[in-house]
């Protein structure tokens, strides 16, 4: 069933704009860890995700949506059918995107390993007000949550997040939502390292892009964390947008996923 279903899907499957060359294909599969970024309901960026996946093999997939519950779930169940595993993790209450545009990547998995690193949403808005440190407990100095943000990247981070929120919350809470990203990025990242340690290499992390970017997000705690392990992100990103991005260690555009306004949620 699942294998009649890749298939299907893979014939769908629209061409990108942008392909990863031999050498890109060469470093991607060199690393031990591989950060798939997305924009989450492009569902072009789910269809290449899978697409990776099968040409990395990974000995076991980190998922940023999935609890360590879910995944549980998902490790017991045959996967013999992709929609009725929707429901035993019930994917439609976790506020994600429809299933739908994650189902490629769930029939690409085979039998592989799943890992949850979802962060509950409690321990996120302690974050929020206490701070990342604080919150993540044991271990928070190896991933750098014991430092400050840089003066410069602190103020471009929390930029980024007013205008995320369409300027809805006053400027000044903005360092809480930067605590809480940091704290996310850190969960992942020790996610995917004790993946690592369990299951071998490789490893591949399904995120949003804001986690996979090498300056501030999982890629830059990993390497802190692990100088040595070899690391490679993924940025999928929508028209117009550089085929180059400095962010990734590879950029893959697609067309826009067609969506209503965004800020409209927050009228």
């Amino acid at each position: 069933m699942i294998r009649l279903f890749t298939l299907l899907f893979f014939a769908a499957t629209p061409v990108f704009a942008q392909t990863l060359s031999p050498a890109q294909t060469t470093l991607m599969k060199d690393a031990q860890i591989i950060i798939l970024g997305e924009i989450h309901d492009n569902r072009e960026h789910h269809q290449g995700q899978a697409k990776l996946l099968a040409l990395i093999d990974p000995k076991a997939v980190v998922f940023e949506m999935l609890s360590a519950t879910q995944a549980e779930i998902v490790n017991a169940d045959l996967r013999k059918d992709v929609a009725k595993l929707s429901e035993r993790i019930k994917w439609d209450a976790s506020g994600w995107p429809d299933f739908k545009l994650y189902a490629p990547i769930f029939a690409a998995l085979g039998d592989r390993r799943v890992v949850g690193a979802a962060v509950p949403s409690g321990v996120i808005r302690d974050a929020f007000g206490k701070g990342a440190a604080k919150v993540f407990g044991e271990g928070a100095a190896r991933f750098g949550l014991d430092q400050d943000v840089p003066s410069s990247q602190l103020e471009a981070r929390k930029q980024m997040q007013f205008d995320a929120h369409c300027e809805t919350m006053p400027i000044t809470m903005m360092g809480g939502m930067v605590e809480a990203q940091r704290l996310r990025d850190a969960f992942f990242s020790r996610a995917a390292l004790n993946a690592y340690e369990q299951y071998g290499a490789p490893i591949v992390v399904i995120t949003g892009n804001g986690h996979a970017r090498r300056d501030w997000g999982m890629p830059a705690l990993l390497s802190k964390a692990a100088p040595k392990l070899k690391v490679y992100s993924v940025g999928f990103v929508e028209r117009p947008a550089p085929s180059d991005d400095p962010r990734f260690n590879v950029t893959i555009v697609t067309a826009p996923a067609k969506r209503s306004e965004p800020c409209d949620a927050f009228k």
